[in-house]
């Protein structure tokens, strides 16, 4: 018997990647030597005491019971002490501070809170794709807003000024920036601000990549007046090797963490301790752990862009972040050049259209894949050739 699902879901697609990397899984169980540089999984492995943390909170009196929808009190404490050192935010950690399984899960959580059908969404072009996919999953209606390289990959406000945004509810804006790696900045920040106040909008900066190859980090919470209209999200996913582990967190005015906080109170029943215990070691590490993996993704960085130009590819060496946005030769279509070095070399690259229609022409390379993966990868070039 075949039973209907739901009108939402004839909206959205499954994920690119989750459809994808079947397909990879396929050419592996193959025999194929598939070389993943793609997703932004990280592959190195959490900070030690990290791993200590959650071994040892295993054996804590109730730690396999249900917790608080807030995360434990150590853990938001530690979110505060972790904006006001990194950022110079500060927050109050029992009402502007929320703990979530995953900022992923929080881009559902605040569109849940705020969007009704029929509201509109300013996202970003190129973007994270989960941005128009919960948008349309709640009913809500994507409005793109394109992000140019001649701009620095900043929003034009001068365009989005002509356009009728009155039923527009929530911005989605990401800096340092994925696709692209634009870093972002003060005066970018004060831009938006001005901006989410002059349309009321909610303005949600969504920061994961703060401490990844970039030396300022910057929370848009740290511009006066953000948070009469402005959420974060961040995660602990890519800053240390956590993105298994599901933390993430949401900071910003008391009234629109509440507003979240009854949408999550209904979807999740709270974090395992462990994982709780240890994501505080995490946001409590010292300076050096931040320079040792710079260092390594700078390595790593620096063999992507040696690879980039065996393909023909120009990039910018100022831009942040866990991976490389890379031009391709002037014809060349996106998808069609990935799915050629899939099936030639055993390369897997992400195609920039992914993101969206400014990403036609352009690549996405991940920096977690070893040196050793990607000089590999240089090397079967050079046999092609």
């Amino acid at each position: 018997m075949s039973i209907k699902t739901a009108r939402r879901l004839e909206s959205v697609k499954e994920y690119y990647f989750s459809t994808k990397l079947r397909e990879v899984r396929k050419l592996i169980a193959s025999g194929k030597p598939v070389l993943n540089m793609a997703i932004g999984s990280p592959d190195l492995a959490p900070p030690q005491r990290v791993l200590a943390e959650i071994n040892n909170a295993i054996h804590e009196n109730g730690a396999h019971k249900y917790q608080s929808y807030q995360g434990v009190p150590a853990l938001r404490e530690a979110i505060v002490d972790f904006y006001k050192r990194k950022y110079q935010v500060d927050l109050d950690s029992e009402r502007e501070v929320l703990p979530l399984l995953g900022s992923k899960e929080g881009i559902m959580h605040i569109s849940m809170a705020y969007l009704n059908e029929g509201d509109e969404v300013l996202i970003p072009n190129p973007g994270y794709p989960t941005y128009t996919s919960v948008t349309k999953l709640v009913g809500a209606d994507p409005v793109y807003y394109d992000l140019r390289a001649e701009q620095h990959w900043e929003p034009d406000f001068k365009i989005l000024e002509k356009r009728d945004l009155s039923k527009v509810k929530l911005m989605w804006v990401n800096y340092p920036h994925m696709p692209t790696g634009a870093a972002g900045n003060q005066l970018l920040f004060e831009k938006l601000i001005a901006f989410a106040k002059k349309y009321e909008i909610l303005l949600v900066n969504d920061n994961p990549y703060s401490f990844v190859l970039n030396d300022n980090p910057i929370s848009i919470l740290s511009i006066t007046g953000a948070r009469e209209v402005a959420l974060e999200l961040n995660s602990l996913s890519k800053t240390f090797n956590m993105a298994g582990w599901r933390v993430g967190m949401l900071s910003g005015c008391p009234d629109k963490i509440e507003a979240v906080l009854k949408i999550k109170s209904n979807m999740d029943s709270g974090m395992f301790l462990g994982i709780q215990k240890g994501a505080i070691a995490a946001l409590q590490i010292d300076d050096f752990w931040y320079e040792e993996m710079n260092e390594i993704y700078t390595r790593r960085r620096n063999k992507i862009w040696e690879l980039a130009r065996a393909l023909g590819c120009t990039f910018d060496k100022e831009a942040t972040g866990m991976f490389v946005w890379a031009k391709l030769p002037e014809t060349q279509d996106a998808e069609q050049f990935i799915d050629d070095l899939l099936y030639k070399q055993d390369i897997f690259i992400a195609p920039g259209t992914i993101f969206g229609s400014q990403g036609e022409g352009y690549i996405r390379f991940s920096l977690c894949i070893s040196e050793e993966e990607i000089e590999e990868a240089i090397n079967r070039l050079q046999i092609e050739v």
